[in-house]
């Protein structure tokens, strides 16, 4: 069976050049659209690399607006087509406008069959390489995943990761010790995940966000009547954590009188429910995490040295983002995919002076800080790449000569000046232009070199 023929779409209201465009490539299954509607039906049907598209669409035959929509819910729908669109003698300005709005390259009229021929054929293998390049970067960042969900190329991290699958299989009690926002409790997931209680559930608790006088009724439950609004027996997490994982976040905090309680627990593995006199069985494994010196604790009275040791007979110090070398960029690469396809899927990927501002940063906030950062930025970006300045890095331009090269700051001061001008001028091009003090095609030109929008 011969392999199926690429799909070319070419929107062309023009019967006689639909006819010659039609016959002339017999390499492409070319589907033909004269309108709006025809051309996006086939687009979602079809799903073309390639699309040729004249700007002059009926209800403005003479006039571009309609193809400028069409061109605009192209790259709306699927932004790595490529489109060719149809440039008139002296058309210019429309041409250059159409490759600002992601155009890939433009064709004159009156038709040059041979020519067309040569960018269809161009814009397809590009396409095709473009595909490829995207497949290797997915399987890139799929081998830089371990423990199953954990995303690192860090020697450091990679080291973590490989303790506690060492230690999984294990019925110790291992602490993970680390700032906030460093992975602790993915960290702990993923020791679950590998270890023979995996079918058994995990259940996570932060000791610190639960006021003291309810922290001791959510880790061992309560008997029907033990206190005021105690209207039925309720479990706590430990008993429903029994057959898996009990994940302590914060148990620094866990107070002194609670702490004998849980080294009870851990001694005998018998818990007894508040108001209840019965010893109740529980096979459930503890890891605990936090951000504190416990040893200073220990010292200061704060923490019990008998549980410590207990909960620590394992201790895994996770380090912060800014000690792992190369997984801020290659984290933010994965949020940016993530939070794209979910709330922005025009956005494909960072600017230069964004990766740089990003390798750059200390990240005291950790993974979290640089989570939140790429999603607020994938939200708010105008243009295809998140730049520094989405990324509020504003003045990283500035901030980071010590790693930040010429052109990477040439590219933000532009970014930011052509940014303001168009503020200024309300999105005027002519207007915006006068205030650079460049000429609109300039402007134009920048506009598409940098994937700013208008």
């Amino acid at each position: 069976m011969p392999d199926k023929k690429p799909p070319l779409l070419v929107i062309e209201d023009d019967p006689g050049l639909q006819a010659q465009l039609k016959w002339a490539y017999e390499d492409f299954e070319v589907i033909l659209a004269g309108d709006r509607d025809s051309a996006l039906a086939a687009l979602r049907s079809e799903a073309p690399a390639v699309v040729t598209l004249d700007l002059g669409l009926p209800p403005d035959p003479d006039g571009t607006s309609e193809g400028f929509a069409v061109l605009d819910a192209i790259m709306a729908l699927k932004p790595d087509t490529k489109v060719i669109v149809a440039s008139g003698h002296g058309a210019r300005e429309s041409t250059l406008q159409a490759i600002a709005r992601g155009a890939y390259d433009f064709y004159q009229k009156p038709l040059d069959i041979d020519q067309l021929g040569l960018i269809v054929r161009r814009a397809f293998n590009l396409h095709r390489i473009e595909q490829e390049n995207r497949r290797l970067v997915a399987s890139a960042s799929a081998d830089k995943t371990v423990l199953g969900r954990l995303i690192t190329g860090a020697p450091e991290m990679v080291k973590v990761a490989r303790t506690i699958e060492r230690v999984a299989k294990t019925s110790v009690s291992v602490m993970l010790l680390g700032a906030s926002g460093t992975g602790k409790e993915l960290l702990a997931r993923g020791l679950h995940d590998a270890s023979d209680r995996a079918d058994g559930p995990f259940i996570a608790i932060n000791c610190a966000a639960i006021p003291e006088n309810l922290l001791e009724s959510e880790l061992f439950g309560h008997e029907k009547g033990a206190f005021t609004g105690a209207v039925k027996t309720t479990e706590g997490k430990i008993e429903s954590a029994n057959g898996g994982t009990l994940f302590l976040d914060e148990v620094g905090d866990i107070p002194l009188p609670l702490q004998v309680k849980l080294l009870r627990f851990l001694q005998e593995r018998t818990i007894e429910r508040i108001g209840g006199r019965r010893q109740i069985a529980v096979n459930t494994r503890i890891v605990c995490a936090t951000h504190q010196d416990l040893e200073s604790m220990i010292g200061a009275g704060t923490f019990r040295e008998d549980l410590f040791y207990r909960l620590a007979e394992i201790v895994v110090r996770i380090p912060g983002l800014a000690e792992r070398h190369g997984d801020p960029v290659l984290l933010a690469k994965a949020f940016l995919k993530r939070f794209a396809a979910e709330m922005n899927p025009h956005v494909t990927g960072f600017a230069p002076d964004a990766l740089t501002a990003i390798d750059a940063h200390d990240w005291p906030g950790n993974v979290r800080e640089l989570e939140n950062r790429v999603k607020r930025a994938v939200i708010m970006a105008d243009g295809k790449l998140v730049s520094a300045e989405d990324l509020d890095f504003a003045d990283a331009g500035e901030e980071g000569g010590d790693v930040l090269n010429l052109k990477a700051a040439r590219e933000a001061a532009d970014r930011r000046v052509i940014r303001h001008a168009l503020a200024r001028s309300e999105g005027n091009i002519s207007n915006s232009a006068k205030l650079l003090g460049i000429s609109r095609p300039t402007l134009y030109d920048l506009l598409k070199q940098y994937d700013l929008q208008t």
